[in-house]
């Protein structure tokens, strides 16, 4: 690990302030930097520790939506009342992600800003347009069966790796932001990443200097929630597909409220509102879940060992619409 500065922020501004530096990062939890730093593929030469910012609370808005602080543990945000009563998708997508030591110390606004990468970003003898812009992506001939099918280029195939953040874009999540110059901002999360097209070493809109400090949610949406996450092992493990879902099914049958994203197959997390369409007040049968899987893969690249997940992905998304079928019947 090379040597850096490291000074601590007692105020959001302050910590933007000392963060505007081509090199410099924040640090929080740390679970995705600090081993990016031991590995030298980070190398910030000044870390702003935004620990003890008072950042840790999870309000109720006047819109019934909540406020998250940006340094709310995974944990503590997955198992908060109001986020298992009212956004159990998000509770569910957050405990399908790492381990439960890695949820203790991974912060909000950390999971969003964790690395999209694949095994050859961290081998620091290949070449990575993303760790080194223009030194090629050899994952597209080379190993690539956990990396993306949508939103990928010909510089990079990454696929982005949260499950927090999947649920976050389903729901319509607002990212606020300081900048280094004391303004702020808010981000809708769907405006937050970025494509990797022929610069995938930029993963999303933020500035130099600009922190993260609240994550706002709409106010609840009703239906079944979901989280669905098809992966190699039972636990630590990313995506291979994932879904995070809320449906409403009507006393008619019809499909009512209709939401889905879509982790694991992206360079970002994924949604496709045409699809929602497509299968809203539709009785969900197999001709119309067919074509709106056609409609959400008609961009889908596979590269060989991740070709799997087109079918894949079909099968996961006539799962999740047929279970909340039969959980309209039943009720």
């Amino acid at each position: 690990m090379r040597r850096f500065e490291y000074s601590r922020a007692d105020a959001p501004e302050q910590a933007a302030m000392s963060a505007n530096a081509k090199e410099a990062s924040f640090i929080a939890g740390g679970t995705n930097l600090l081993d990016l730093m031991k590995l030298e593929i980070e190398t910030p030469t000044k870390l702003v520790d935004v620990t003890r910012l008072t950042l840790k609370q999870v309000e109720t808005t006047d819109e019934g939506g909540l406020r998250i602080g940006t340094l709310v543990t995974n944990s503590d945000l997955a198992g908060h009342p109001d986020v298992i009563a009212n956004y159990p998708v998000l509770s569910r997508a957050i405990l399908a992600g790492a381990t439960g030591q890695l949820r203790n110390k991974a912060t909000t606004g950390g999971n969003f800003l964790q690395r999209t990468r694949c095994y050859y970003f961290y081998q620091t003898d290949s070449p990575c347009n993303k760790r080194e812009p223009g030194t090629g992506c050899p994952a597209i001939n080379g190993e690539n069966r956990a990396l993306a099918i949508l939103g990928t280029s010909d510089a990079c195939i990454a696929q982005h790796p949260s499950d927090m953040a999947v649920a976050m874009r389903l729901l319509d999540a607002k990212i606020e932001t300081v900048k280094a110059d004391g303004s702020t901002r808010t981000i809708p999360v769907s405006e937050f990443y970025c494509l990797p097209k022929d610069t995938p070493h930029i993963e999303n809109v933020l500035e130099s200097g600009e922190l993260i400090t609240h994550v706002v949610l709409p106010a609840p949406i009703k239906g079944m929630h979901t989280y669905d996450k098809v992966r190699d092992r039972a636990s630590y493990a990313f995506a291979l597909v994932s879904c995070a879902a809320v449906i409403e099914v009507g006393d008619d049958g019809h499909l009512t409220t209709v939401r889905l994203a879509f982790g694991g197959i992206g360079t970002k997390p994924w949604r496709n509102e045409a699809v929602e369409a497509l299968l809203m007040d539709t009785d969900g049968n197999d001709e119309v879940i067919k074509q709106a899987a056609d409609l959400l893969l008609q961009d889908a690249k596979g590269n060989g060992q991740n070709d799997f997940k087109i079918p894949l992905t079909r099968r996961l998304l006539k799962q999740v619409i047929q279970r909340a079928l039969a959980a309209g019947e039943g009720a």
